[in-house]
């Protein structure tokens, strides 16, 4: 007898003697169950037993409108706004306005999809402002004091964010700092590397350096058209938006790599035990998240024409608030590119339509803070439906 054979029978012998065996009648008696396990309770409100929520069939008015209201009231509350300043102030629906209003909440979209990644792997990068700070920064420095040209400043912009991601990749990879800590520690850090070189002095053109000659290099026109540019009607950031938000949610919700993003923030250990390289999947997306806020600094630069020391520092909270507001939209419950996309527009319709009010600019705190607690109440409170995100520990 081999021993193919022999283990063969051992098999058989243990599921014929032991406590689960497989007797006679064993297949049909499991049908039955199965058949059982599926009838409806006395109730009718779902199999027997079942504590999960009712089936939509199931559902009374109350939960439907309480659903509806979760689905589609975010969005209601952002064209509501919308119709209630264009139709109080004139000036606010005119083309001009909408894409005024588009491309100044092109950076904030972009930088909260950059938080976006971070957190759908249940995390949240705290030095997103910082970096995009540094890139300011950068970008100003490569023109400025090295009198290089705007595409050489873009490129080393772009490389800086991706050192950045790596390093707190790193951290939270490698050296297994939980995510807010490390990257509240590179947060402080980035704050003060960034204005080692230029002594705290904002960069411009002319300026006096250190050893009393004056910066060769200016800003080019070329990449200030980044900012200030056009194509037609359309404001280039707001083109950019548009083109790294389509890209974000095709990578979110059409590839593998998305996927498994979501199943690394929902459950790191099943991911883990399914062969899934949980490390590597929260290293990319921490790489993702510094190239955007790099890009969302590019524009920022480029839009104020000088690399100011304070750029980039009420950035973090901005774009925190927008993406835990995309978590609502929809009724999704989770991190995605079009939520937070519609959440950075709401918060500029806000601040638009109070600005054309004559509300003073301490106002806007207020203004973006009630924004997001109208959104989290969407989310954490009137939804019956679990939000997926995790914050990171």
């Amino acid at each position: 007898m081999t021993q193919q054979d022999m283990t063969q029978q051992d098999v058989t012998q243990q599921d014929t003697t032991g406590p689960d065996a497989v007797r006679p009648g064993a297949g049909a008696r499991s049908r039955v169950a199965r058949q059982r396990s599926t009838a409806k309770s006395p109730t009718g409100k779902g199999p027997a037993g079942n504590k999960d929520r009712p089936r939509d069939e199931d559902l009374t008015v109350a939960m439907r409108l309480r659903d509806g209201v979760v689905k589609y009231g975010f969005v209601a509350v952002t064209v509501a706004l919308f119709i209630y300043f264009a139709a109080s102030e004139p000036s606010f629906s005119t083309g001009q306005s909408i894409f005024a209003m588009l491309k100044f909440a092109s950076t904030t979209a972009i930088l909260g999809l950059a938080m976006t990644f971070s957190m759908v792997v249940g995390g949240m990068d705290m030095s997103i402002g910082s970096q995009a700070g540094l890139a300011v920064q950068m970008g100003a420095m490569t023109m400025v004091f090295y009198n290089m040209t705007g595409s050489t400043a873009v490129i080393v912009v772009l490389l800086t964010g991706l050192l950045v991601g790596l390093l707190n990749a790193f951290l939270i990879v490698v050296c297994k700092i939980p995510d807010l800590l490390a990257t509240l520690a590179m947060m402080f850090v980035i704050q003060g590397a960034k204005l080692i070189p230029v002594s705290g002095q904002s960069v411009s053109g002319g300026m006096v350096l250190q050893d009393g000659s004056v910066a060769p290099g200016k800003f080019t026109p070329g990449f200030l058209q980044i900012d200030r540019g056009m194509i037609g009607p359309i404001p280039i950031p707001v083109i950019i938006m548009l083109v790294l938000a389509i890209a974000s949610w095709f990578f979110l919700s059409r590839t593998k790599w998305g996927r498994v993003m979501y199943a690394v923030g929902a459950n790191p250990e099943a991911a883990r035990l399914a062969g899934v390289r949980v490390g590597f999947y929260r290293g990319l997306a921490y790489v993702i998240c510094a190239e955007l806020a790099a890009v969302g600094g590019l524009i920022l630069v480029s839009r104020i024409g000088q690399g100011d020391v304070n750029a980039g520092s009420s950035s973090l909270l901005e774009a925190v608030a927008v993406a835990l507001v995309g978590t609502s939209v929809l009724g999704i419950g989770k991190p995605n590119a079009w939520g937070t996309i519609l959440g950075a527009l709401l918060v500029q319709i806000v601040l638009t339509g109070l600005t054309m009010k004559g509300f003073q600019y301490y106002h806007q705190d207020t203004a973006k803070g009630l924004v997001l607690l109208v959104a989290l109440l969407f989310s954490y409170t009137v939804s019956r439906k679990r939000v997926r995100y995790t914050p990171a520990t």
